[in-house]
């Protein structure tokens, strides 16, 4: 019997401690890697995972010239509201109010992009000419903001 209770006692002599376990308890905020690009613009190797985010196919441009890894039309703005954002681009502002709204039922593919954006670099395409201002900005910037704590409406 002396035996059995000492292999016992080694068995628990001191409970094991693994990094992943401390990791789920406390965890940390991931930075995302996420860049923007026209997808005109050569594709390079530092892009990483390379997503158009438009609701139209660019025009003039092969599915291997683009060299696209996912196509999330979903998350581009309704056709209506890009139809009338591209009548006056003096409407940013108010764009920038509505295109938030509609995200607001695409969290599900925000939260995808933005675990994949943790892991690795994603590269946002777009088509618009002006760099400026256009939806891949304001994904990127929803992207790279703090999750809000509590609850999700």
């Amino acid at each position: 019997m002396a035996t059995r209770r000492k292999k016992a006692s080694r068995a628990y002599s001191s409970p094991p401690c693994f990094l992943p376990e401390l990791e789920e308890a406390a965890p940390r905020t991931k930075r995302v890697d996420v860049r923007v690009k026209r997808v005109y613009d050569p594709p390079a190797a530092s892009d990483g995972y390379r997503v158009l985010v438009d609701r139209l196919w660019p025009r003039g441009l092969t599915k291997q010239a683009a060299a696209v890894d996912e196509w999330l039309w979903d998350i581009a703005p309704s056709t209506a509201l890009r139809k009338w954002f591209h009548q006056d681009r003096s409407r940013w502002t108010e764009f920038r109010q509505r295109y938030l709204a509609e995200l607001k039922t695409r969290s599900a593919d925000l939260d995808a992009l933005r675990q994949r954006a943790a892991r690795q670099r994603v590269t946002l395409l777009y088509g618009s000419r002006d760099a400026e201002r256009n939806h891949a900005i304001l994904l990127k910037e929803i992207l790279e903001a703090k999750r809000p704590q509590g609850r999700r409406s």
